[in-house]
């Protein structure tokens, strides 16, 4: 099992970037070292972030080869650092720089990475589930014992393509994880009241998908569970399911104060925070030094990338319609 240092690295390395892009997007990139005077957001487009549920794909992803394939969310800053993305190109992309890993061009959502088995967040909310079934098929059609993890929320198992993914898996024992991080809210509602059932897993059992819950802020047991789960999916077993009961500390957007969130919710995500959980579990097993030095490393790298990315030039105008063809017709596709 993956020690607890590695973890805590992963998870200290996504909040350090979900810090420094949330500074950025509202104007307080100052306080960063980056400039003495106050400036506009830096960050372009909406930016959701994964403040709070670091565990999850720190603990998911440490069972992953290079070759295995993930996809994410409109909230994917972590699964894309935990699969081994460049923190710089990602924070490139965020202000819209030609040295982003979309030119620029795509923003947060659009984050993709195939060179380390990222196949991209997505704004559309449970549509990476039925890219992660196709990516499982066609992995199981290679047959080198690779895997695909489809990382969703809670409000994405009410959208058609949770039944149509999971069923699609289970027809074609697919090599394929789900991951629901369940964090309790869609948006800016309160997930319960509008969903019937026990939820992500007992909907996946009702599928024939073997699944467990696990506390999602608790990054050893993620591990622990992710790692069993990924093993059975990589020996040929079929799809599972990892219910991981999270939290998100922040509102659904950078700038979105989450007035209508109720106070004790809050309160309960911010106290029962993964990193400082993980940092006490540390510091009993003496290696509170160690963890100090993560920390600052992780510093250093994300500032390192927000200085490259203000620094980075903006795409040129004429890059506006590379990727796309003329039919001759005088229209664009």
């Amino acid at each position: 099992m993956t020690d607890l240092l590695s973890l805590y690295r992963t998870m200290v390395r996504i909040r350090a970037f979900e810090d420094a892009a949330e500074e950025a997007s509202q104007g307080g990139v100052q306080a960063w070292g980056l400039s003495a005077s106050a400036k506009p957001a830096l960050v372009r487009g909406p930016l959701h972030l994964s403040t709070g549920q670091e565990a999850v794909p720190a603990g998911v992803c440490a069972h992953l080869r290079p070759s295995d394939l993930i996809t994410s969310t409109h909230r994917g800053h972590g699964h894309t650092l935990a699969k081994g993305a460049d923190p710089a190109r990602m924070m490139a992309e965020l202000f819209g720089r030609a040295t982003g890993y979309n030119q620029g061009k795509g923003g947060s959502m659009h984050i993709a990475d195939f060179s380390v088995g990222m196949l991209g967040a997505n704004g559309v909310v449970a549509a990476g589930l039925a890219i992660a079934a196709g990516a499982a098929h066609a992995l199981k059609q290679r047959g080198r014992g690779e895997v695909a993890v489809s990382f969703f929320g809670d409000g994405a198992i009410n959208r058609g393509p949770f039944l149509e993914a999971l069923n699609w898996a289970v027809v074609y024992g697919l090599p394929v994880l789900f991951v629901c991080e369940d964090n309790r809210i869609s948006a800016t509602t309160e997930s319960a009241p509008m969903t019937g059932g026990e939820g992500a897993s007992g909907r996946a059992a009702a599928l024939g998908v073997p699944g467990v819950k696990v506390d999602g802020n608790d990054v050893q047991a993620v591990c622990r569970e992710a790692g069993r789960l990924i093993a059975q999916v990589r020996g040929g077993s079929g799809p599972r399911l990892l219910h991981a009961m999270t939290e998100r500390q922040k509102g659904h957007v950078s700038v979105d104060k989450a007035a209508y969130r109720k106070p004790q919710d809050v309160e309960r995500a911010l106290a029962d925070d993964p990193i400082r959980r993980a940092r006490a579990a540390l510091e009993r097993q003496g290696l509170a030094a160690q963890a100090d030095a993560i920390e600052r490393e992780a510093r250093a790298e994300i500032d390192a990338a927000l200085a490259a990315a203000e620094a980075a030039p903006f795409p040129a105008r004429e890059a506006a319609y590379q990727e796309i063809a003329n039919t001759g017709e005088g229209v664009w596709k």
